[in-house]
């Protein structure tokens, strides 16, 4: 690379649409190639983008800072498309009230399980406590769980790479999880990796089936409003 495509890269690298064109690019890229391999869950666009996008600012020295001041557009819209799920929750509304009564005893069992199982399984491994505390909120979406980890005491920021880890391991599994054991009604399948594994899991159920992407979307909006409760009443039992 010579001075002027040096120059040129300093000055593009400043700009706020270079950073939100690679993101962009690099998740249409992975969702062609998952689209190619006719949706396997281990092609999971969100997974391969990111580590595209890594490498990128690995090769070219960015700081992560400076790639999130471009690609933030992206983070804000997470709000606007959360609440689109309100559109497909109105079309099947009337498929989702006849099952109010079983998914709200899903709910509870399931985000407690989620808290109570990595809780306990992390601290009979030795973790710290300030990383438990960021683990606590793994299962809900990332701006919940990182606002209920400093609340409590723990790492936002860890926090949030807790979150997509879980979301894209639940994206992953799911699918075949839900084949072995039998579990064939698709409000089930998608409530369950909505709790479980919050946006990313939501993404992959809409996927496979509308059904499915329409409960996984109510499941993670409900566990979005009953974890921050069930944080502060388990973990300091679970701390001792």
């Amino acid at each position: 690379m010579n001075q002027s495509d040096f120059a040129l890269w300093v000055y593009l690298s400043r700009t706020p649409l270079l950073w939100l064109t690679v993101t962009i690019f690099a998740y249409v890229l992975a969702d062609r190639v998952s689209a190619r391999l006719h949706r396997n869950p281990l092609a999971n666009p969100v997974l391969h983008a990111v580590w595209m996008i890594g490498l990128v600012l690995a090769l070219t020295g960015t700081p992560y800072r400076a790639y999130f001041e471009g690609a933030q557009f992206v983070h804000f819209m997470l709000g606007p498309a959360t609440v689109a799920l309100a559109v497909p929750l109105y079309g099947h509304r009337r498929t989702v009230m006849r099952a109010i009564v079983p998914m709200a005893g899903a709910l509870v069992v399931g985000a407690v399980v989620a808290l109570v199982s990595a809780l306990v399984i992390a601290k009979a491994l030795g973790v710290p406590d300030d990383v438990l505390i960021s683990l606590a909120p793994k299962s809900v979406t990332g701006g919940v769980a990182m606002g209920v980890a400093e609340r409590a005491g723990g790492d936002p920021s860890l926090a949030g790479v807790l979150v997509m880890i879980t979301g894209v391991i639940g994206s992953i599994i799911v699918t075949p999880l839900m084949n072995t054991t039998g579990v064939k009604d698709m409000r089930a399948r998608g409530f369950a990796v909505g709790v479980a594994a919050h946006g990313i899991g939501t993404a992959r159920a809409f996927q496979v089936d509308m059904v499915a992407g329409t409960f996984a979307g109510i499941g993670m909006g409900l566990n979005a409003m009953l974890t921050p409760i069930l944080v502060p009443v388990f973990l300091p039992m679970l701390l001792g």
